[in-house]
């Protein structure tokens, strides 16, 4: 996590002061579970509650004897607390610190992130409402197909993260559960009313077969959508960076009054928002393989998961917090040209109602073959000289379709009749 692509509230959550107030408050709650169980005197539960501390550099200062995180945080908490300290931590086990925590800072991220989306929701219904009927190319392959609108486009982008919300919600589902189970996950020295004590007051489910840690499925499931998210964003990206080339200028990004586009050619408005959001997407994406690798540990447990969840949880889930919220600004303040794609659709010269043409034809009795060899011919003239397609199939004198009746193939209003309908689909919810 560098400043630069990093957001102060979700940054939070992967600071050591959020980890220990969670570390903090699973104790607490085992303890007063264990008090209820008559395990713990009720004295030690409020000696926890009143005097119950940490210190972050003292924590660090400890680990960096006992070589073990979760013994500095109970040693740091003793010195707080005192005698009744011996009760903390009874039965368990660190993965059952270290795993309820990370579940609830995994849901605490995914919460932001459903938040970032709906921002970007927001944006792009809104830009997809203004350009509903705006006229424009669409392509396959990068080249000319048929028309479409941008409105469209759009909201073909705002289904996507609709889709992707639903996806984060089911993560959150998966993710948010609690392994209070002791030593191999059997319960022999903590009782299950512990984790369902614990779960309950966390607002998480129980973990229903621990083996001591949360099996990693769940993570591995969460980080896949993380990545899907990404993909999305840089699909939208792309898109943008593609309509804002010099050749195309159909759209892009906003930019600012004294901004710069490049140290030697004052001409130049560069995509650099979303070229940087491809490649923080790349990044997001570069997590997802090391948390299905994590699936397979050894036996009920081993740390090798550990040491890439510390870096891939923080790192993907504050870049993809960032890259959302920097997409929702690309896309609230995006400069579109309608002009220019009206432009760009007619620049073919009427190519782009090459199918209808050949539908036409083929009403008129003349096969699919021979009409497709009639139209081809003709657009292949226009697409090397030029000149208006209409005219080259009057010319010929194998189309034997009035121009009056081929006219009406050339029509727009054809290709948005259904725009409402695609419209009151996408946004029925």
């Amino acid at each position: 996590m560098i400043p630069r692509y990093s957001r102060p509230e979700m940054t939070r959550i992967w600071e050591p002061e959020n980890k220990y107030r969670i570390w903090l408050d699973i104790e607490v709650a085992a303890l007063e579970a264990m008090a209820q169980l008559g395990i713990v005197p009720e004295t030690a539960v409020k000696a926890v509650r009143e005097r119950g501390n940490f210190n972050v550099e003292r924590i660090d200062e400890i680990e960096r004897e006992t070589r073990h995180d979760v013994i500095a945080f109970l040693t740091n908490l003793a010195e707080y607390v005192g005698p009744e300290a011996r009760f903390v931590h009874q039965g368990m086990t660190s993965s059952d610190v270290l795993d309820t925590t990370l579940s609830i800072q995994l849901s605490q991220a995914i919460d932001l992130l459903i938040a970032d989306v709906d921002g970007l929701l927001a944006a792009l219904k809104r830009r997809a409402e203004e350009h509903k009927t705006t006229l424009t190319v669409g392509r396959s392959h990068g080249i000319h197909a048929e028309p479409t609108t941008f409105g469209l486009k759009l909201a073909g982008h705002w289904a996507a993260f609709r889709r992707n919300r639903d996806r984060l919600v089911q993560a959150r589902r998966e993710i948010a559960t609690c392994a209070i189970s002791g030593p191999v996950g059997t319960f022999a020295s903590v009782d299950p009313f512990v984790e369902r004590y614990v779960a309950g007051k966390l607002g998480l489910q129980v973990e229903p077969v621990s083996t001591q840690v949360i099996p990693r499925d769940r993570h591995a499931m969460a980080f896949a959508v993380f990545g899907v998210v990404a993909s999305s964003i840089e699909n939208l990206a792309i898109e943008i960076r593609h309509l804002q080339r010099t050749e195309v200028r159909e759209a892009e990004e906003f930019f600012h009054q004294g901004q710069k586009g490049s140290s030697a050619m004052p001409h130049k408005r560069n995509p650099v928002l979303t070229e940087n959001l491809t490649g923080l997407a790349r990044l997001v994406r570069a997590a997802v393989v090391p948390a299905m690798e994590n699936v397979a540990l050894w036996h009920e447990r081993d740390i090798s998961h550990s040491s890439v969840e510390r870096m891939q949880a923080p790192d993907a889930t504050v870049t993809l917090d960032f890259a959302l919220s920097r997409l929702t600004g690309v896309v609230d303040k995006l400069l579109i040209y309608p002009e220019r794609m009206k432009a760009n659709l007619e620049s073919l010269g009427g190519l782009v109602f090459s199918q209808r043409v050949l539908l036409a034809l083929t009403q008129a009795g003349i096969s699919r073959e021979a009409a497709y060899t009639l139209v081809q011919r003709n657009a292949m003239k226009v697409w090397h000289e030029g000149g208006s397609f209409l005219d080259r199939l009057d010319e010929d004198p194998e189309v034997t379709i009035p121009r009056e009746a081929l006219a009406h193939a050339f029509s727009y209003d054809f290709y948005t009749k259904h725009v409402d309908d695609i419209f009151a689909r996408v946004f029925a919810e």
